[in-house]
């Protein structure tokens, strides 16, 4: 299984170029989509390690302790950011493909866009609940939610 580390630094070091506006918000929604589209394609997670349903859109946890140091959800994020020891081999040919195609789809939207499109998305809005949109949250997404809900997206396609 990969991690969500790698998929991170996959994402990363793959749409990198300068002032193309990689945002930690925008990375960490690619992350999620990578997350989301692999349940509904695969039936499984890609990655340990859960989403939570927070003001901004889904968040993993891990992914935000790593970068809350040295970034705020706006920042950009860059090669410099990319862990020294990452090695894109750590991640299987299919993992690979699999986020190349997310990133195909989604990588052409800025971090606001692709979190107004992670508020439309049940998902999210189910975990948060009846919670006002601007109240913390860190209810965690519901991965079975998220698999049967992209089935859905994609059966409709």
């Amino acid at each position: 299984m990969a991690s969500v580390h790698d998929v991170a630094d996959y994402i990363i070091v793959k749409i990198y170029e300068p002032n193309n506006g990689l945002s930690l918000l925008k990375l960490q929604k690619l992350v999620y989509y990578v997350q989301a589209w692999h349940l509904a394609l695969a039936g499984t997670t890609m990655f340990e390690g859960k989403f939570q349903a927070w003001v901004h859109g889904p968040v993993n946890r891990s992914l935000y302790d790593r970068f809350s140091a040295t970034h705020l959800m706006y920042d950009p994020v860059n090669l410099n950011d990319v862990r020294e020891n990452f090695d894109q081999n750590a991640l299987s040919e299919p993992h690979r493909l699999h986020i190349d195609e997310v990133l195909d789809a989604y990588a052409q939207f800025s971090g606001p866009q692709l979190e107004r499109m992670t508020h439309e998305e049940k998902p999210w809005l189910d975990a948060r609940g009846c919670l006002k949109p601007s109240e913390r949250c860190e209810s965690e997404i519901d991965e079975n939610l998220m698999k049967t809900y992209y089935k859905e997206l994609l059966a409709q396609a």
